[in-house]
């Protein structure tokens, strides 16, 4: 039974505290009233915590080619690292913060407790103005109970944030008011109560919270409706250590709900303001922001709008200009994604909102969105839209979807056509291998052309046009009669004319249609229905 924390423990706290969020993810979205009723701080913490977790097992991945461990260093610096890029919303920028000051202190040989302390230091000090009844009180009261030994410190450090967290509704009136406690406290016990766990070898007893959940949305608690900002804006920005003290004041003056986490040349940006454009402005002057993400705060419901909404609507998730135009052109209403910037539940469900629809077909395009989308869903049902998520894991499969939607016949009957046109195309994608690393299919050098098959590698090669021949002959050796590519900016130029050339002499009954994806991420994806 583990009771230190090593490598292999900070792994396994990554991969419990993942799965605690996931499981408490939509709990955890119904009671987020504050600093913005918007519902996404339950995914907003599962999506940072999930790209802590990716570079954790990135430098697992590293190793696994040869016989050393990864150094406990290497790997705390990387899941907050990984935080740090993922960030998401007020909870997740202060999450990242506080897994860096821990890992500032474990990286430098320091206990536990004393990672605890310096993390819900450093939360406090990148928050412009510290409230207490949030997140940062639940951090302070673990750091404070945290004692000496790993399994110990975990342990109180539990026990005290749990106990700090029913204290959350006493302490901020408008938590009170909702009968709720403070939902990235509550997210914070989840990743504390995996730290047990992985550190303990125990799972430690849940929480019966008085203040669990809350009903559906008000008018009063919706986004915005205290007249607060109308933007959320989250940046990336490289800049010095004066340029950002310079920024955060110009930032203050601004808006609300300031957060500047991270350090080293490198930080995550949040803040709350009605001049998005500004916000990101200041980030220009002060260094090079990258990673844009502006999300509206919409205050009007459908219900509310003077204008009579739509029946049934489709939105999609889409990579690419080439994409988002074929699926405008198809009617749907698209939310980007741009490479590295997956779409923030907030994002989806105030496309949901502007497709103006009593009811929206969802498509999420992509196995990493399942929770955030099933988030939006789920906020967008809170405010009468009736919503159907249909799992679609590529855009091929988002565009075999559209292609069979009929606004005009029942509901259910349409989501299970588009279900089942979805679930009938096979999908593939290639990629270029960016390290050595073990896949599937063997082990790939780094600059390796890999082709994936339903999400898994299949072809290891050493060119994109032969590459794709040999994924397509994969493909098509189960059958198949339409097969759809869509080509990315980075794809060669003969690659279509050579991908329907090999089609059509080798199978007579299979017909191609090409579309292009524009800057897709990715130099070519593969649709066989």
């Amino acid at each position: 039974m583990p009771q230190s924390l090593d490598a292999e423990a900070v792994r396994a706290w990554c991969s419990l505290a993942l799965e605690a969020l996931g499981r408490e993810r939509e709990e955890i979205d119904a009671i987020n009233v504050y600093p913005v009723a918007d519902g996404d701080t339950g995914t907003n913490l599962y999506l940072t915590v999930e790209s802590a977790a990716q570079a954790v097992d990135a430098v697992f991945a590293a190793h696994e080619t040869g016989e050393s461990v990864p150094a406990l260093a290497d790997v705390v610096r990387a899941m907050a690292h990984g935080a740090l890029l993922g960030a998401r919303g007020n909870s997740g920028t202060i999450l990242a913060q506080l897994l860096r000051g821990m890992a500032e202190r474990i990286s430098g040989g320091q206990d536990l407790a004393g990672a605890l302390r310096r993390a819900a230091q450093l939360a406090r000090e990148a928050v412009a103005h510290p409230v207490e009844g949030t997140i940062l009180s639940v951090a302070s009261a673990a750091a404070d109970a945290a004692a000496s030994s790993p399994a110990d410190a975990a342990r109180a450090a539990y026990a005290g944030a749990r106990a700090a967290l029913e204290e959350t509704p006493r302490q901020l009136e408008v938590l009170g008011r909702a009968g709720v406690v403070d939902a990235g406290g509550r997210g914070l016990l989840m990743v504390l109560g995996a730290l047990v766990e992985a550190v303990a070898g125990e799972a430690p007893v849940a929480p019966v919270l008085a203040h669990a959940r809350r009903e559906p949305q008000t008018d009063a608690l919706r986004p915005c409706a205290d007249g607060g900002p109308a933007f959320e804006v989250i940046y990336l920005l490289e800049a010095d250590d004066a340029a950002v003290a310079r920024l955060r004041t110009r930032l203050d003056g601004l808006g609300d709900s300031l957060v500047v986490v991270g350090g080293d040349g490198l930080w995550n940006v949040h803040v709350h303001v009605d001049d998005a454009g500004a916000a990101v402005e200041a980030g220009v002057e002060a260094g090079r922001p990258y990673r844009i993400r502006i999300t509206h705060f919409d205050t009007a419901s459908p219900a509310s709008s003077t204008r009579e909404p739509v029946q049934r609507a489709v939105v999609a998730v889409v990579p690419g200009e080439g994409l988002a135009g074929l699926c405008t052109e198809a009617g749907a209403t698209t939310v980007p994604a741009r490479p590295g910037e997956p779409p923030a539940s907030g994002e989806l469900v105030e496309a949901i909102r502007r497709a103006h629809a009593r009811e929206v077909v969802l498509l999420p395009n992509d196995p990493a969105l399942r929770h955030t989308a099933a988030a939006a869903a789920e906020q967008a049902r809170t405010e009468g839209i009736r919503v159907a998520l249909i799992p679609t894991r590529s855009p091929v499969q988002g565009i075999a979807a559209l292609a069979v939607h009929e606004p005009d016949r029942r509901f259910d009957e349409d989501v299970v056509a588009m279900t089942a046109a979805a679930g009938a195309t096979r999908y593939a994608e290639l990629a270029v291998a960016e390290r050595q690393s073990w896949t599937s299919a063997g082990v790939c050098q780094a600059g390796d052309v890999l082709g994936l098959i339903d999400g898994d590698v299949a072809v290891i090669g050493a060119n994109v046009t032969a590459t794709a021949v040999t994924v397509l002959d994969r493909m098509l050796s189960s059958g198949g009669e339409l097969v759809t590519l869509v080509l990315g900016a980075a794809a060669p130029e003969t690659l279509a004319h050579s991908l329907e050339r090999h089609v059509r002499e080798g199978y007579l009954a299979v017909d191609t249609v090409t579309y292009e994806g524009g800057d897709a991420g990715t130099p070519l994806m593969i649709g066989v229905e």
